[in-house]
């Protein structure tokens, strides 16, 4: 390509892609920012999230998330749904954590009735909460070395994943939207022998669960590419709202399991452990989600225990044919795999909400990357990204 020459004697050297740079008579070079877009990504990957940066040289120098490329008015549609009916709608948010979304709606819905489920449905549904998270959580296991160049990783996470999804499956008849609770309680009761082939996947997931130790977090190269990466401090995570593993692997020491305990983990204080780390780096965040799953596994097998404990009984209450929320509001909030989830429920005294807002862990979570990309390299950006265990349909909603 031809250099051209200026009317004031300077040349300009060759336009690269979206950069100019400006050769002066002296020889200095002056150069504008770089505007880069990361994505949007196709659905098949992590979903439509595009991130515009701004470089300097090899620095990133400023960032925005643009979101909502995935938005589907899902707090709209609750408005024109009944309460039986929003459940599958809240159920797809994050696709990973579907049983987890549900029960968030169930419990606003069964708050704003003052109902009381009954035992064996309390237990049972923070069993499927625990499976449920360790199924969350053996995704990013896998995809988060596979985004630096790992590619084993991912396939030793789905194999885990298939021995839990065999066992969610048999009772929901679902793989990735369960659809299993209901306002009162559960759809039905476990199936017959059910208890016994769940505590043996449980077993079969936690005996080969070292592999992550060993293959991932004991790699050379994987802790070179993120120790001290994309350090977020505890300030900046209590500033954006940042919840769940991230928020603890930066040394906020809160979970609503122990801190507001729902559903049956009162009881269960003594297994239940939070996972937090003070360095807030990308390492980090994936050690607190390693022992956050290993820990699920420990809960999961408490709760089979207890419900191997109780007596026969019903699983969920008698309801009306048309559901009536009585007139007011009330927020619930659970402890989702990927952070806090809350529900605000507006009731009119019709069958339908008159408003129900959701606050989604990944929206929170991904503002935090405002302040947290700036002044790092675009080689350490997708370690960082993909650190952070998003889902972008919970970004969307």
């Amino acid at each position: 390509m031809s250099q051209r020459t200026m009317t004031d004697g300077t040349a300009a050297a060759p336009d690269g892609p979206g950069k100019q740079t400006t050769v002066g008579i002296g020889g200095a070079a002056e150069s504008s920012d770089m505007v880069l877009n990361i994505g949007p990504q196709h659905p098949s990957t992590h979903g439509v999230l595009r991130l515009r940066l701004v470089l300097d040289g090899e620095l990133i120098s400023e960032v925005e998330p643009v979101v909502g490329y995935m938005h589907r008015g899902a707090e709209k549609l609750f408005e024109a749904r009944d309460y039986r009916q929003i459940i599958v709608l809240a159920n797809r948010h994050d696709w990973l954590s579907a049983f987890s979304n549900e029960l968030g709606v169930v419990l606003a819905v069964e708050r704003m009735l003052g109902m009381e489920v009954p035992e064996r449905a309390v237990w049972t549904r923070t069993l499927l909460a625990e499976l449920n998270r360790v199924l969350n959580h053996l995704m990013f296991l896998g995809s988060y070395p596979l985004e630096l160049g790992g590619i084993t990783p991912v396939f030793h996470a789905f194999r885990e994943r298939e021995e839990l999804q065999h066992v969610m499956e048999e009772i929901s008849g679902g793989r990735m939207h369960y659809m299993f609770n209901r306002v009162g309680g559960l759809k039905e009761d476990l199936p017959a022998g059910w208890q016994g082939r769940a505590r043996q996947a449980v077993a079969d997931v936690r005996s080969r669960m070292g592999v992550f130790d060993r293959l991932v977090t004991g790699n050379e190269i994987f802790r070179g590419r993120t120790r001290g990466v994309g350090v977020l401090d505890r300030a900046t995570a209590h500033a954006y709202g940042v919840s769940g593993p991230i928020a603890r692997a930066s040394g906020v020491d809160f979970d609503l399991r122990r801190d507001e305990p729902y559903l049956a983990y009162g009881e269960l204080r003594d297994t239940l452990q939070v996972v937090t780390r003070t360095e807030g780096d990308c390492l980090a965040r994936f050690e607190v989600l390693l022992e956050q799953a290993h820990n699920s596994l420990d809960l999961a097998d408490a709760c089979l225990d207890r419900l191997s404990q109780l007596p026969p009984g019903p699983v969920n209450q008698r309801l009306p044919k048309v559901l009536k929320a009585p007139e007011g509001a009330t927020y619930a909030w659970t402890e989702n795999p990927l952070g806090l989830n809350g529900y605000y429920l507006v009731s009119k005294g019709e069958k339908t909400p008159y408003r129900l807002k959701l606050r989604s862990a990944s929206f929170n979570n991904i503002q935090a990357l405002t302040e947290l990309l700036p002044g790092t390299l675009v080689a350490d950006m997708v370690a960082i990204l993909g650190s952070f265990f998003f889902v972008v349909g919970d970004i969307d909603k």
